[in-house]
Parts: C-alpha cells; sequence; structure tokens
C-alpha cells in the first residue's frame, strides 16, 4: 500500500481549476491503485500559522529566545513543523495544486515550502530524490513563449528549482491556462482558446497520475 500526499493551494474551492486538475489526477490515481491512501494538506483552506518557521529557524540556530508564556505556541509550532516534513518524507508520490497568484505562489506555499527548506536534511540528504511529484498548475493568464507576458510566470521556476533541484524529486507537470477568460471582459476571445487549454490539462493530469502509479505499483511488486 502506498501513500499520496496531496497539497492543495487555492484559496478557492468551487471554480478553482488548479483543485479541479487534482481531482482530475488523483481520481485516476485511485483508479490504478485502489488500496493507496491519500493525505491531504490545504494550505488554502488552512494556512500554516505564521509563526511556525521562525520558531524552526530560532530552535535550530539555538538562538530560541521566546519568553515562557511563548513557550507552549513555540512547542506546538514545532510539533506541526515535524508533522509538515513527516508528510512529505512519508509520502510515495506528492501532487501539488498551485493557481499562480500576481505573477507568482501564495503566501501559503511559501510559507510551506519555507518549513520544509527549514529541515537540512531535505536538501542534504536528500530523502525526497527520485520520488515522483505531480505539479497540476492554473495561470489565469497566457505566460508561454511568445506572449506578451511571457517570463512573468515566477511561480512554476521557484516551484521546479526547489522540489527538482534542491530535493532531487521527478517532476510532472499539468498546465492550464488562460483561466480567467470566462470572467474577463477583455479576454472573451481568448476563451475558446482557454476551454481547449484547461481540456488538455485534465488530460496531462490523468496521464501523469497513471503513469506514477503504475510506477509506484511496479515498484511495491
Amino acid at each position: 500500500m502506498t501513500t499520496l500526499l496531496r497539497v492543495d493551494a487555492s484559496i478557492r474551492i468551487d471554480g478553482s481549476v488548479s483543485r479541479a486538475l487534482a481531482d482530475s489526477a488523483e481520481a485516476a490515481w485511485r483508479a490504478e491503485h485502489p488500496d493507496g491512501v491519500v493525505v491531504r494538506r490545504d494550505l488554502g483552506q488552512h494556512p500554516i500559522p505564521s509563526n511556525v518557521w521562525p520558531a524552526v529557524i530560532s530552535a535550530k540556530m539555538g538562538f530560541d529566545a521566546a519568553p515562557d508564556a511563548d513557550r507552549a505556541e513555540s512547542a506546538g509550532a514545532l510539533a506541526l513543523a515535524e508533522d509538515i516534513v513527516a508528510e512529505i518524507k512519508n509520502a510515495d508520490a506528492v501532487l501539488l495544486a498551485v493557481p499562480l497568484y500576481n505573477y507568482g505562489i501564495s503566501q501559503h506555499v511559501k510559507t510551506w515550502m519555507d518549513v520544509l527548506l527549514a529541515e537540512p536534511e531535505l536538501a542534504a540528504d536528500r530523502p525526497l530524490a527520485g520520488k515522483p511529484i505531480i505539479f497540476t498548475l492554473a495561470r489565469g493568464g497566457g505566460y508561454g513563449p511568445g506572449t506578451p507576458r511571457d517570463g512573468w510566470d515566477h511561480a512554476t521556476p521557484y516551484l521546479e528549482r526547489i522540489f527538482g533541484d534542491v530535493f532531487g524529486m521527478n517532476i510532472r507537470k499539468a498546465v492550464a491556462e488562460l483561466t480567467l477568460a470566462s470572467v474577463t471582459p477583455a479576454m472573451a476571445e481568448l476563451v475558446p482558446a482557454s476551454k481547449i487549454a484547461e481540456e488538455e490539462a485534465h488530460v496531462s493530469a490523468r496521464e501523469h497520475a497513471i503513469a506514477v502509479a503504475k510506477e509506484l505499483t511496479g515498484a511495491a511488486a
């Protein structure tokens, strides 16, 4: 039996494209791997408290100077950080659903990643190396080569840098662009293209999940 860690980051539930893509990936993974377990962390609905990362850094650097009244809160923050690190270490695969907000990742995702990066083992010993991670990404506009905002997507390169280059994970991506076309009058002519992009992203999400599930099943056999 294997474990999929699903992490959602959208502040929306209904209408969230990144969540919908992750739903497609999860459904395909479950169909191939019905005995698997899905562990969820919803950063959009349940953000990591802002005190967690400072508490971890202070503890690891040895300069925790919290007043006695704050020590219980600090201990809780450290316990949460341990859970966050354990989740990704114990998972056999990761599904990360992230929308592009203001040309980058949201503070919720950054806080989660900062907690992971505060654990030296993940970068030094690289226990996550080779582990599959699927990104389901949603971008409100168009950011591909030749578009006016080519290069404005600062989220995807950062995610790739940390999870690929630092942690050594095996990245797969399903990306939907132009997701705001249907609600933005100035983008009305792009609605057909946005629908095609989203449909293709769902296909890609399912294909990646099936491939990962088969890889895990083979590894477990």
